[in-house]
């Protein structure tokens, strides 16, 4: 992954970019902080493929994903006999990576107990196999990542601190999405036009109304809650308009106002539904039906646009009178035209 594949344009995002490009060139070890799906391993990835190591691999571990009796060997490596079960020598992530990049994914989980052999790595840039006596020498450059306060946890005494200084030599904070809202349009961008070529879809179009919401969401799971919020948006889609179901996902109370020059307020999930389906009902001068009607615009059957429409207070426009809102009592008549 190249830095040109991160995706944003606010400050805060330029300015990381800016931590990538200035210690990417440098072997130095880089502490990577930030929320759950902020990116903190597509950053890490970004810092290997700038960096002189790229040739190399880059070979990635998360302390959180492997019970804590396993770890060492996953690190290290154990010879044949180590164990039961251990039927042939196996190499460890550090050998794995030897002169790439190792990038261990939630450091703050490492156990105690496993922390001053990881640290005699990172120093001596060596380790032995478990069940083993030779010295292995190895040439790994390390990233590392948390969401949790690292420096907090050495306070209490859960994370030794001369491993924490030895990570922190390059520290990076990523900040969450909600501070970054300016860069929402570009990734709901990327991630449709991403989205849509492997599913075999042309989607050109993202209605504004559906922008605000996305625009205006807290995101408490950050760049990668947003990313699994499009995917299933396109995967529901079926014409060529992004379909307004991708906020059904999205709690009502996390959606806050936000005006625009063309485009009503969204204040529930309610108004963003009702807001699109008014407007392509005004674009189809109230045709719902067809194949040029709403409801194949929407990617719905007829039956369930009508039955939404009805749910939510919105009436067909008629083609003579586009801006002329039907009586309630008229509506199962136009329903039938449709």
């Amino acid at each position: 992954m190249a830095i040109s594949d991160l995706i944003g344009t606010s400050a805060r995002f330029s300015a990381l970019l800016d931590d990538i490009n200035t210690v990417s060139p440098f072997d130095s070890a880089v502490l990577i902080q930030g929320e759950t799906g902020t990116g903190k391993e597509v950053v890490a990835r970004a810092i290997h493929e700038a960096s002189p190591r790229r040739r190399n691999r880059f070979v990635a571990l998360n302390c959180a994903a492997v019970p804590s009796t396993l770890l060492e060997s996953e690190l290290f490596g154990f010879e044949k006999g180590a164990f039961t079960g251990a039927v042939a020598q196996t190499i460890g992530r550090f050998q794995a990576a030897d002169r790439g990049t190792l990038f261990l994914d939630e450091i703050g989980d490492l156990p105690l107990e496993l922390q001053p052999k990881l640290l005699r790595a990172l120093q001596e840039k060596q380790f032995e196999r478990l069940g083993g006596g030779h010295t292995m020498q190895v040439d790994v450059r390390i990233v590392a990542a948390t969401n949790q306060d690292l420096w907090r946890m050495v306070q209490e005494r859960k994370f030794r601190a001369d491993l924490y200084y030895r990570l922190n030599v390059f520290p990076m904070s990523l900040p969450p999405l909600r501070e970054r809202q300016e860069d929402i349009r570009s990734l709901v961008d990327h991630f449709v036009a991403r989205f849509s070529r492997q599913q075999g879809k042309a989607i050109e179009t993202v209605p504004e109304e559906v922008m605000a919401a996305l625009e205006t969401h807290d995101w408490p799971g950050n760049i990668r809650e947003l990313q699994n919020v499009v995917e299933r948006g396109v995967i529901i889609t079926s014409g060529s308009t992004l379909s307004w179901r991708t906020l059904e996902g999205l709690a009502p109370t996390q959606i806050h106002p936000a005006p625009l020059a063309q485009a009503p307020a969204i204040e529930t999930l309610a108004d963003a539904q009702r807001a699109h389906i008014t407007r392509t009902l005004r674009e189809t001068r109230g045709i719902v039906g067809g194949p040029n009607g709403a409801a194949a615009r929407l990617g719905l059957p007829r039956t369930t646009l009508i039955a939404r429409m009805q749910r939510l207070g919105v009436l067909p426009v008629p083609a003579r009178a586009t801006a002329q809102w039907h009586q309630p009592g008229d509506f199962a008549a136009m329903a039938v035209a449709g």
